[in-house]
Formats: structure tokens, sequence, C-alpha cells
């Protein structure tokens, strides 16, 4: 096992691997910014390393510094936690040719699923169900339009590289094919240094299913169950819920054994998510995702199993805590909501200085953040400053609990998204379960108009 791990990340991510390292006997290395000096995971952690200024490129995507504190603390591994680096292969695969232990999957696996068009190849050759859509890169508009006419309107521009809707354009009639087309390109090479795009069949009503699994050096591979994520506003996940209310336990074990045995014919490493759309009954695979997932912790609510423990274990050579048939005996029911501190209404920014802070508490409430009164919140980086999540023996107790919680939780100094949360858990469409990945920007305008 590993005496020190270095965390190549900010946060509540962060905090929450530091946290996994103690609980394992592991010393803990936090890299950090000069604007986050003060940081909670600075505070922790054994040991920190200031690595640049307040821009990420000059610290947590800098990957010369990052490699230079590692080796001046005598880490033996590093954990990339998730966005920054996470599913950076050049990153993991430096980390390896500098004799440390990268605490993920392989570099080849990482650059393989990083490319959506290779992706989708790959996991099709391997019996995923795919969206119909071009067998690659779509590289003018006439073959875009060529694919559309067949395939029929609306379909879907997608950057090959990156995600979180950047480069992504839906297309309803051949007259918007051109703009949106450019667009999609102009947004992928500014997001991601890469304008290549490829096309596929629009959905009109999906949800967005995804399968946590785990591999092993050894051959093994399970999956965890699905989580539902299909609250999304700009197609950013908003809640998280496992398990799905719109599954049947037929669906769950089918496509979850199907994601099993596709990492297990991979020879996949680590932590992974593979996620899908799902519609009328039929699953279409999306992306996979080679890193830890924000809404980790609802999985664990479900199973028990600290999954930031078990990257750990997997990384450092030993086999999965369960291995039996990649099943496993769930648990009640599991929601989280992400809390950015950000205007609830018109959605801007809102950093500053947190004046006081009371977090949820209770049976089943978990809340995941690395804020605290007084904690100055930077203006660099990504507005989510925390995590709610909780867990009941059905999905009405675990609605009504997290109701409960947010009433319960205090930031104050700043907005936060907590009034949307509380908002959207009173709405009879999420109540029901009657939900897909539009509903919530339906829902927001509709609201507006009122």
């Amino acid at each position: 096992m590993f005496k020190k791990i270095l965390i190549a990340n900010r946060g509540e991510i962060a905090l929450r691997i530091i946290r996994a390292c103690r609980e394992m006997g592991i010393q803990s290395v936090v890299v950090h910014s000069t604007a986050d000096a003060s940081a909670m995971a600075v505070r922790l952690a054994d040991e920190s390393v200031c690595i640049g200024p307040p821009a990420a490129k000059d610290s947590y995507l800098n990957i010369p510094s990052i490699l230079s504190a590692a080796a001046v603390t005598g880490a033996d591994a590093i954990h990339p936690g998730y966005g920054f680096l996470s599913e950076n292969e050049q990153f993991a695969q430096m980390v390896i040719e500098h004799g440390f232990t990268f605490i993920g999957p392989k570099p080849e696996h990482i650059a393989t699923m990083g490319d959506k068009v290779m992706a989708k190849k790959t996991v099709k050759a391997l019996g995923l169900p795919v969206v119909p859509g071009s067998d690659g890169a779509v590289e003018s508009v006439e073959e875009a339009t060529k694919f559309a006419n067949e395939a029929g309107y609306p379909v879907l521009i997608k950057a090959a590289s990156g995600g979180g809707g950047r480069g992504m354009k839906v297309v309803r009639k051949e007259s918007e094919m051109k703009e949106q087309y450019q667009t999609a390109r102009a947004e992928a090479k500014a997001n991601f240094g890469d304008d290549t795009v490829y096309i596929e069949k629009y959905l009109e009503k999906p949800r967005h299913i995804e399968i946590q699994i785990f591999g092993d050096k050894h051959g093994n591979a399970i999956h965890l169950g699905e989580r539902d994520c299909s609250i999304q506003r700009r197609h950013q996940k908003v809640v998280e819920e496992a398990p799905s209310p719109a599954l049947t336990e037929k669906e769950r074990d089918f496509i979850g054994t199907l994601a099993a045995n596709t990492v297990r014919q991979m020879g996949y490493e680590g932590a992974g998510t593979i996620e899908f759309l799902y519609e009328d009954g039929k699953f279409y695979f999306m992306e996979m995702n080679t890193r830890i997932q924000v809404e980790h912790p609802v999985t664990e609510m479900i199973t028990g199993m600290d999954l930031i423990a078990e990257q750990i274990r997997v990384a450092a050579g030993e086999p999965l805590t369960m291995t039996k048939g990649g099943k496993f005996k769930f648990r009640g029911h599991a929601i989280e909501v992400r809390i950015n501190a950000e205007d609830p209404e018109t959605f801007t920014p809102s950093p500053g200085t947190i004046k006081q802070f009371h977090a949820a508490g209770g049976l089943g409430v978990r809340f995941d953040s690395a804020i605290y009164a007084g904690y100055s919140i930077p203006p660099y980086y990504d507005s989510m400053i925390g995590k709610l999540i909780v867990h009941g023996r059905d999905r009405q107790e675990c609605i009504r609990r997290l109701h409960r919680a947010i009433i319960e939780t205090v930031v104050d100094g700043v907005k936060t998204t907590l009034p949307l949360h509380r908002w959207i858990l009173e709405q009879p469409e999420f109540i029901k379960g009657n939900y897909n990945i539009h509903w919530l920007e339906k829902k927001l305008a509709e609201r507006k108009k009122a």
C-alpha cells in the first residue's frame, strides 16, 4: 500500500481524498494555488505545496509543478480527483514515467474514451448499444446535412473532445445546419483545442442514466448500479439520484451487467462511469468518464462502499473488495444536490466571503464541502461549493429528508442554489419521478414567464 499520496486537485474532492487517506493510514500532500492558500484541504492535509498563481493553467494544470511537488515530498502516487488533469492521458503517462502511480485507469483507456468518436467505435465493437450517428468525424457542412437528411431531424452535433455541453448543438431543420455546425466547431476549438465534431440522432425525451463501474489489475470488473442524472441545466447536472425511478429491476440488471462486461473486456482498471441516454425502454451509449464522478457519494450511500478508498486499493494492485459476478446488494435510496455559489434565479456566479455556515445533519444526511465561516470563495474556479447527499429507506422518505436538510443548511454571505433545489423537490413531476434531461430547463422557462 502507498505511504504518501499527492492530491492534484482542490475544493471538496481534495478534502474527500484526504479523509480516505487518513482512514487508510496514508499520508496526504495537497497542491494549491495562491488563491487557495487558506483552503480547508490545505489546512487538513499532512503536507501542502503551493504550485502557482490563481489561474488554473498556472497551477492545477501545471504538470511540471505537480510532478515536482510529488518528487520533493516523496509521494508514491498521485490522485487527480475530477476535472483539471483527471482525464488527461499525457499527464497520466508522465506520472507513470516519473516513477509515481497514477490513481486512475491506464493512459490508453483515458485517451480512447476521451475521444468521443473513438469511444463510440470501441464500445460498439464490445456490444454496447449506441445512438445512430456518423461513423466518425464529420468534416463538412455538406456531410453533416447528408447524414441529417438520411437519419431525419433533429440531430445533434457534438465535439469529439471534451464535454459539459460545450461544442454541442441541436439542429432541427436543414436551414439551421450551416450556422450550428460552424458554431459547434468553433466552440470545440475554443474549449478543447480540437474542432473535430461528429453527429448523431437527437433524442427528444431521454433520461441520463450512468453506471458506476470498477475494474482491477486481476481481470475483475463490477458495476455498482446506476445513477439518474436527468435533472440538468445547460447539460450540467444539478440533481442526481440512485436508483433511477424510471428503471425496472430487469433493465437495471441488464445495463449494469452489460457495462461491467464491457470494461472487463477492455481490461479497464479503477473507477469509471459509463453514461447512457435512456428512452422508451432502450439504452444508448453516450460517453465514458475515466475518473471518479462528482456524484459518487450517491453510490456510496446505497452500497456502503468507500469509492475513493477502492480507487486507492485498486491502484496499489489489490483486487476489488467485491467481485461476485458484477452484482451488488443495494439498500434504500439516495439523492444528491449540487450547491453552487450562484444566484438561484439568474445563475450568475456569486463569489465572496461566507459569513455564516451551518451544515445540515441527522440520520442519513451527508454534506461534502470544503467551505467554512470566513472562507472566501475565489472567482477563478467552478462555482460548486458543496454537495448535500441524503439517504432514505425509499425514495419518498429520501425526498422528505432532503427537503428538511435543505431548509436546515445555512450559507450566509453569498448567494447559492439552495432555493432552486428546494423548489425542484416540491415539483409534482419530480416527486413522481416523471422527468427527463429537458425537464428542468422547461420548468425554469415556465417559472420565468409566470
